[in-house]
């Protein structure tokens, strides 16, 4: 199976850099995304460990500040595709946590590529009882601006607030890229089959 490469580490590392926290009921989605995009930049920029891609570190980091701000089991649900309905609990736990072990090694290959780069996130067009948002950002620091989207989504009850589910790289969402390629296992292998794909791949990426 053969996975994304450059565009996924670019992707996955400004989605998680880009991961929001509820400071404020009424704050925008873009305005979360903004704020914390520049404190999560500069703790990266002063630590070594995290540019040179020290794992445990970049592990501690996401389960800290990023995790609890995506709604990881949509974006795990989307990427399976119909098959998620028909998965047991039990699979579906394996799936989650092979599929954010994959999106964690991800990002440690991301650093490299964003480090002294800046992010300039654009005015938000929506209204302001919208529940689904599309956020619009642009890399800079490199020869060519790279245009993000976010959609985030507004949880009013279990973790209340902005919940990024899915990201658009160069014109790429990376969820629906991800079914494509889940797809192919499932089709031919199954449920059990995609999670022995995903945990064989992240194995050999420990190496």
């Amino acid at each position: 199976m053969r996975f994304l490469g450059k565009l996924v580490l670019v992707s996955v590392g400004i989605l998680f850099l880009n991961s929001t926290v509820v400071y404020g009921a009424e704050e925008k989605p873009n305005a979360l995304v903004e704020r914390l995009t520049s404190s999560v930049l500069d703790e990266i920029n002063s630590d070594k460990e995290l540019l040179n891609g020290d794992l445990n570190k970049i592990k501690l980091l996401v389960d800290r500040k990023i995790i609890p701000y995506v709604n990881f089991q949509r974006m795990t649900a989307s990427a399976v595709g119909p098959a998620w309905r028909q998965a047991t609990l039990q699979q579906k736990e394996k799936l989650q946590e092979q599929f954010k072990t994959l999106l964690v090694r991800s990002y440690a290959g991301a650093l490299n590529q964003i480090k002294n780069k800046s992010i300039r996130v654009l005015p938000l067009r929506s209204a302001s009882d919208d529940t689904d948002v599309l956020v619009q950002a642009l890399i800079i620091g490199g020869p060519e601006p790279i245009k993000l989207g976010y959609r985030l989504e507004k949880t009013p009850n279990e973790g209340a607030g902005w919940k990024i589910y899915n990201l658009n790289v160069f014109g790429v969402w990376l969820v629906e890229t991800y079914r494509t390629q889940f797809s192919q296992v499932i089709n031919a292998k199954g449920v059990d089959g995609l999670i022995e794909t995903l945990t064989i791949l992240n194995s050999n990426n420990k190496k």
